[in-house]
Parts: structure tokens; sequence; C-alpha cells
């Protein structure tokens, strides 16, 4: 991912520095593992001498592997110059100890689990600050009356703290998602070229996994099997759509057609070179966009996860570049979806003016379940209220004064409704009487 959209916590678990790092406490607490369970030569103090004198050059290690086009290999090369420097000559190397009956993949796959777990939990940071604020703005506009919409159309009337819970409950789920991906990923494999253990003791698995805090992977056939990455890149891929939900949404709400909210604009901004009045959702758009990179970034490592035999590395070229950048990608996201849901202006006034621009045919389904209350068939209702529903629609579209979808029905003899009734039916509240049970549901909702 370029560095326009990289944050530093998560460009730094990403970095080759902390990729290293972790391959070096991986060896030395192999080495160390070995050392407790005794079951070959190396002794504590080979243990000692390895922790205390394991390092790593990024320069070096690259240099080493333009000549061996081998990562793992250019790294331990430069791991054991730093762990014998300085010994005479002749005498016993501690570096022979180390990656002592490991393959590769023991090394790559356990240390890209603790990087996923490390990035998972700074998604997770995000996701449940944005679920916390959209759970008190919900709050803070839960009696904000305005139009709901099914299909782009004036449907019945809701609040805009509706709009807020929904995302809520979406982050609520996304946390979820992300925790359970994060369960099956957290899994380490020290066991060997084809997963056998041939040469390695599954207690220096279990020791090492302990320390990452990890779990040890029931059977690897030499590499973390790709369905549990699978499910990392779903989840992340689901985590950036509801993201995009959100900033659709306030994208089509601060149309200047629309304009019932507006992210925010700040001091200073320019929304266009051409026409100083805009104020463009320049960053909602920008959500929408990268969220296309995260979902079809997980088609990748759907196709990860079909490899030959017990392994190959068809997944190793493209899972570096697809998992990285949907990470730092979808970081990125939610940083992005605080600022605006933190400082989105919901405008009260518009959204009130908006709910009356359809003459009260938000109000039909009241109407015709009251025609159905005096008796008549539904029916028979429904073919009153739509009559009378397309003259006021006639009457919008031609841009005619008209009497809006009350008059018509009060002057409609196959309408017996009384006044008070109809004041009833035609005040927006009406429908919103049970809303108090969303948001006692909405009070319950705790992120981890």
């Amino acid at each position: 991912m370029i560095e326009r959209y990289t944050r530093e916590e998560m460009g730094t678990v990403f970095s080759l520095y902390n990729k290293f790092r972790l391959w070096q406490e991986i060896e030395v607490l192999a080495c160390e593992a070995q050392a407790e369970l005794g079951a070959i030569g190396i002794t504590d103090e080979d243990a000692a001498w390895i922790r205390a004198h394991a390092g790593f050059d990024v320069g070096r290690i690259d240099e080493l592997e333009r000549e061996t086009n081998h990562d793992v290999i250019a790294f331990l090369t430069d791991m054991a110059e730093h762990i014998d420097a300085g010994l005479a000559p002749g005498a016993p190397r501690p570096s022979r100890w180390v990656h002592y009956g490991m393959t590769s993949s023991d090394l790559g796959d356990t240390a890209l689990c603790c990087q996923i777990t490390q990035a998972l939990d700074l998604v997770l940071r995000g996701v449940r600050s944005l679920g916390a604020t959209a759970k008190r703005r919900a709050f803070e506009h839960r009696d904000t009356l305005c139009v709901g919409r099914t299909h782009g159309i004036h449907a019945e009337p809701m609040t805009f703290g509706m709009k807020f819970a929904s995302w809520a409950w979406a982050l609520k789920r996304t946390e979820t998602r992300l925790l359970e991906a994060r369960a099956h990923i957290a899994t380490g494999a020290i066991s060997g070229a084809v997963g056998s253990y041939s040469s390695i003791d599954p207690y220096v698995e279990r020791f090492v996994c302990e320390r990452l805090g990890l779990v040890p992977d029931p059977l690897s056939t030499q590499v973390v099997a790709r369905d549990r990455h699978a499910q990392v890149a779903s989840a992340l891929a689901v985590t950036a759509a509801v993201l995009e939900q959100m900033a659709t949404e306030v994208r089509s709400l601060q149309r200047s057609d629309i304009l019932e909210a507006e992210e925010p604009f700040t001091e200073g901004q320019k929304g266009s070179s051409a026409m100083p009045h805009k104020r463009n959702p320049v960053i909602c758009e920008r959500i929408c966009g990268l969220a296309r990179v995260v979902k079809a970034n997980a088609q990748v490592a759907f196709d990860n996860v079909a490899l030959w035999h017990e392994r190959d590395i068809s997944h190793s070229g493209a899972e570096r570049v697809a998992l990285v950048d949907s990470f730092v990608a979808t970081d990125y996201l939610l940083s992005k979806a605080q600022w605006v849901l933190d400082g989105l202006a919901v405008y009260p006034e518009r959204c009130r003016a908006n709910l009356e621009r359809t003459r009260g045919l938000i109000y039909s389904s009241k109407v015709l379940l009251a025609l159905v209350d005096t008796g008549v068939t539904r029916e028979e209702a429904y073919a009153v209220v739509k009559r009378n529903a397309m003259a006021v629609w006639e009457d919008i579209q031609q841009g005619r004064e008209g009497l809006g979808l009350r008059g018509r029905i009060e002057r409609d003899p196959d309408a017996a409704l009384d006044a008070a009734t109809l004041d009833r039916l035609f005040d927006p509240w009406h429908f919103l009487a049970r809303r108090a049970l969303l948001f006692e549901r909405l009070e319950k909702l705790e992120f981890l």
C-alpha cells in the first residue's frame, strides 16, 4: 500500500524490521526450548549466548538474499554472523543450533500469524472506537425526525438516530467477525518439512507458541493452512463493506437536493479548483473507493487456500501484497470513518423539510390500515389510498399546488375517517411510538 494511506502503527507491524524481529525471537525461543528439552547437544549456556548475541541487519539480509534467492537462508546467515561474531577461530559455533530441525515455513508462517494478530488488534481498536461513536451519536439524534427511504424513494418517518444505531450494530457484528478470525489465525507451526515433527520435538512448538501468544496448529503440513488467512481477509472485506455502506449513505444525504447531513469541512479546505462553492464528500468517496481494494483482495486470499499437495509458494507473493494492503487500507478507512462520524453535521430543519416534501404520501401505510380497521377489505383500502396517492404524485411531478394526501383523503367519500383520526395518522411520531425499544436495545450494546 502506498505511503499516502499507511498509518504509522500499522506500517510498523508489517515493516521488515518487525518481521525480522519476530523471526529472531522465534529462533531464539526454539533454541531455549531445545536446551530445556535436552534432546540435542545445545546447552543452557549456548541458548543464553544466542539470546544475548542474536541480531540482524536488514541491509545485510537484502544483500545475502540477492545472492541466495532465499529470504530465510539470508536471514539465518546474517543471524549466525551476529551470534558468532568475536568468537575465537576454531571455537564451537552456537549458531549451529539455530533453526535445528525446522523448515522455512515454521519460521515465516509463525511470524506472519504474529503480525496478523498484531494488525487485527489495531483494526479491532478502530472498530470499537467507531462503534462507540456511532452509539453516542445515535442517542444524540434519537429524536431528530427524518424520512426513511427505500429504493431511494421516501417511505416512512424515522429518526436520524436510527441510522447511527444501525451502524453501531453493524460494527458490533464486525467486531465479532474479527475476533473469530483472530482466534483462528493466532496459530503457530514448528513441525518440520511436512508437519510430521521428523526432526524436532513437539515440545519446541508448544514452548515457542505459548510465549508468542499463539496456539500450536494441530496438524500443519509445513504451512499454516491458508483457510485461516482467507477468513481474516474475508473479515477485513466485510469490515470495509460496512464502512462503505456508511460512507455511501453520508454521500447520498450530502447531495445538494437532500442536504440532511454533511461530512466535516475544515478551515481552509477547498472543494474544487474551478468552483469555489463546492463542499464535496471527498473523504466518504475515498472510503468507498479504497473499500473496493480490500474486497477485491479477499478473492486473492480465497485463491491462496488451494496449494499443491502439502505446500507450495504460489500464495507467497500474492499474500505479501494483498494481505498487507488489506490491513493497511482497512486501518486507514477506520481512521477516516471515525473522523467523518465524529464530526458529521446533521441538519434537523432540513430533515423535517424533506419529510414533508411529498405532501403526506409517507403516511399512506397508516391510512391504509385505518381504513382496514373500519371494516373494508385490504384490497379496497389499498385502492382508495393508491388512487389519492397517485394524484398527489402527479401534482408534485407537474409542479402544481395540490391538497396533499390528507386533503384528498378528507374529500374522498370512500374514506370514512374523522378529523381526530386523520390528525393521528398524519403525525410522524405516530410511526415512532415504539422507538424506545430500539434505543433500549442499543443502550445494552457494548464493545469488548
